[in-house]
């Protein structure tokens, strides 16, 4: 069996985001000035942690967060970054480019929430879901063959014990203070949204005392940052979550205005 953190970041704001246009996949742009800031004020937060692994999307403004996180942190400068195209955003076809207004406005013509909407040539909530599951396969392999050691204890027959509940100081190590594999991830927002959705919904992951689903559903601010710890065994048809403990959904203290001034 192995434990592992696994903190996912949102990417830093782009001009697109400012003005409100939908990028999705086709459109491949930078971070805005503000988005750097963001970014740098994310790695500040996280610059003592020990980020063993590294994913991110390969688009743009994910590779830079991405860069500007680790080029913060005094323990993983080193660590290798992983590009990978599973993790981009949820393509919007022909609404990309376009105001997100407009998105809303031709949910609403085809009589469906604009969640819910895919426009054409888009992709479909569940075909997101189909790619964060399809990563989260390759993840916990790689984790197993990277940190699984070969004298760690099988589980039993009578099934593994659960995890203690984290201890939560809204801190930035929260979560991770005993956990010595952690992975970072830097993706979008509408593909953390199904992400998140996948792990509490469909693999049941345990959820912090007085959280609300309100709050867990909620968009992720750019650079938001969300937390889990995900304990694996190995079985014949490959490795499986069998806990999955959230520590924080969506965390921006790093965004307080006076934060921000300092950077």
């Amino acid at each position: 069996m192995l434990s592992f953190a696994l903190t996912i970041v949102r990417h830093g704001e782009t001009q697109y985001n400012r003005d409100k246009l939908l990028q999705g996949q086709g459109i491949d742009t930078l971070l805005s000035d503000t988005g750097h800031q963001q970014a740098a004020a994310a790695g500040q937060y996280l610059r003592d942690l020990h980020f063993t692994n590294v994913f991110v999307s390969n688009l743009q403004r994910a590779v830079q967060t991405a860069e500007i996180i680790l080029g913060n942190n005094l323990h993983s400068s080193a660590t290798e970054m992983i590009s990978d195209p599973l993790l981009r955003e949820r393509g919007f076809g022909v609404a990309e480019g376009r105001p997100k207004e407009h998105l809303k406005n031709m949910a609403n013509a085809a009589g469906q929430a604009c969640r819910d909407y895919t426009p054409p040539g888009g992709e479909t909530l569940e075909q997101v879901k189909t790619r964060f599951k399809k990563f989260l396969r390759s993840l916990y392999q790689r984790m197993l063959e990277v940190h699984g050691s070969g004298d760690q204890r099988s589980a039993s027959t009578s099934g593994p014990s659960e995890p203690e509940q984290p201890v939560i100081a809204g801190l930035a190590n929260d979560g991770v203070q005993s956990v010595p594999v952690h992975a970072l991830i830097v993706s979008h927002g509408a593909f953390i949204r199904v992400s998140v959705r996948h792990l509490v919904e469909d693999l049941q992951c345990r959820l912090p005392a007085g959280l609300k689903m309100s709050q867990v559903f909620s968009p992720c601010p750019n650079t938001g940052i969300s937390r889990f710890i995900i304990t694996l065994r190995r079985e014949e048809s490959g490795p499986r979550a069998s806990h999955i403990q959230c520590v924080f959904i969506n965390r921006k203290d790093h965004l307080d205005d006076s934060v921000m001034r300092c950077i």
